[in-house]
């Protein structure tokens, strides 16, 4: 029978227990996808004792095939193209991305205030989102991500569609899917709470995971 989870963020209790082998690792930080993503990301950081962050990402849609994404802006200041888009003109493309990258930038700041970005290089990073259904936003990120250089990419997810959870298997080193239910629907069928997620409380998570951080660091010292 499959997992219903009563919120997100039991959601990101019930993750963290999928991601052990990841905990107290200096090498780890855990990226929340905002809105949703971040409450069970900053779950997962929490029990697994590590940093915690956002990573803003903006799919870069065809114009009238919006779905189809071109490619994708992110967090650090990165736009990549999808390869497998082509024969779009650099015009139409530098419209969408100057767009994207305003409303990318409007979030960055209301989001992390004056808080710099976690560095990702060199990192496992694990990245969070609440759900998975055609997984368009989370390849994006994953695109985008990967242009950061992180050592290991991880997509964990605490529900998802069996056919998106398959197709991260050759897009990342690992996939982390705490339930695939059929019949799927949606994200928000799988959790019994599943309003949506304020800026504030994004705001207020991210402020509390470096809490978090600054007291696991006094006590290492």
């Amino acid at each position: 029978m499959a997992i219903s989870f009563r919120d997100r963020r039991e959601a990101g209790r019930v993750l963290a227990s999928k991601l052990s082998s990841y905990a107290g690792r200096s090498d780890v930080v855990v990226l929340g996808l905002p809105r949703g993503g971040v409450p069970v990301a900053f779950e997962v950081a929490k029990i697994l004792k590590v940093p915690l962050d956002i990573f803003v990402v903006r799919k870069l849609g065809v114009p009238g095939q919006e779905e189809l994404a071109m490619g994708a802006t992110a967090t650090g200041k990165v736009r990549v193209l999808n390869e497998d888009v082509i024969a779009i003109p650099d015009e139409v493309i530098e419209s969408v991305a100057t767009g994207e990258e305003r409303e990318l930038a409007r979030r960055e700041r209301r989001y992390r205030g004056n808080r710099t970005p976690v560095a990702v290089d060199g990192k496992t990073v694990v990245l969070v989102d609440d759900g998975l259904a055609t997984g368009s936003t989370m390849r994006a990120a994953v695109l985008a991500l990967r242009a950061r250089n992180p050592a290991n990419l991880v997509v964990a997810v605490p529900v998802a569609a069996s056919e998106a959870c398959e197709d991260f298997k050759n897009k990342v080193d690992e996939i982390v899917c705490a339930t695939t239910p059929e019949p799927f629907h949606a994200v928000g069928q799988w959790y019994q709470e599943f309003s949506p997620t304020s800026d504030e409380e994004v705001c207020e998570l991210l402020s509390r995971g470096a809490q978090n951080e600054g007291q696991q660091d006094l006590q290492q010292k």
